[in-house]
């Protein structure tokens, strides 16, 4: 497994290789002593979800407050994705800064994020199935959307027909958010 440092501290691009045979096929979605390694932090996988989206819809943009950060692995593990992630850390070298990227079964691609980052994708292909490994169970008191069409993310969402759940249409934008002082911290300590 190969692991990519990104632009954003505390965000990499992974890279796990398929492989085939006569059965089908076989591929590591994560490897927590790779990410140790490579993070020098400890990922401990407290949940995991799995998500199935027809094509178009829009999931995200998605965070958590938790002190010490929630960590998501995302892979794309049939079909596949536009996937965001987007620094909505208060007072981090790279607010705002995004990535984006395609993330599928065939490019086998995914995304580690350390802490306290939005993340967000679009279905670019019908039943387009995504895991998430979370190193913390989901707490309704921590988590935060904000809406994916705000105008601050400037997010090109490839697929003109949006599927977006009622939650996300109504949450709010980053500006309000930060005046609500509900957006997370920039810490040193993310690699």
């Amino acid at each position: 497994m190969d692991f990519k440092k990104t632009g954003i501290k505390g965000v990499w691009i992974t890279h796990s290789p398929m492989f085939q045979d006569e059965r089908g096929s076989f591929r590591e979605c994560t490897k927590l002593t790779e990410s140790k390694r490579i993070t020098g932090e400890t990922f401990s996988v407290a949940q995991t979800n799995s998500s199935t989206s027809k094509l178009g819809v829009v999931r995200g943009m998605h965070f958590s407050t938790k002190q010490d950060g929630q960590w998501k692995w995302i892979t794309c593990v049939s079909g596949s994705i536009f996937d965001v992630v987007v620094d909505i850390r208060v007072n981090s070298p790279t607010f705002l800064e995004s990535i984006e990227l395609e993330l599928s079964e065939s490019n086998q691609l995914g995304v580690l994020i350390q802490g306290n980052i939005a993340h967000g994708f679009q279905a670019l292909n019908p039943n387009s199935i995504v895991t998430y490994n979370l190193s913390s169970e989901y707490n309704p008191e921590l988590e935060y959307e904000i809406n994916p069409l705000d105008i601050d993310f400037a997010i090109n969402w490839p697929i003109e027909k949006k599927i977006i759940s009622r939650k996300d249409q109504l949450a709010p934008t980053l500006r309000n958010l930060q005046s609500s002082g509900k957006l997370p911290e920039y810490s040193q300590q993310i690699r």
